[in-house]
């Protein structure tokens, strides 16, 4: 998929855990982690906003867009 998402290098850059940001944001961090390891199908606005208020960042620090290979077509 084309969108990189970064929050575990938010993560680590706040020295904070996947668990304690679940419950700051106020999703499971079952939920966190698909969106954290990139199988999510979409982000509600809210939850963005929410993640960029507690890890003090933008959206483009999260998510960002990556120009598929295109090579095999």
């Amino acid at each position: 998929m084309p969108i990189v998402v970064d929050i575990d290098v938010m993560l680590a850059r706040r020295k904070m855990s996947v668990g304690e940001l679940a419950d700051r944001v106020g999703i499971t961090p079952a939920n966190l982690a698909v969106l954290k390891n990139g199988r999510a199908k979409a982000v509600r606005f809210a939850t963005l906003a929410a993640l960029c208020d507690v890890l003090g960042c933008q959206p483009g620090d999260l998510l960002r867009w990556e120009a598929e290979d295109t090579a095999g077509d």
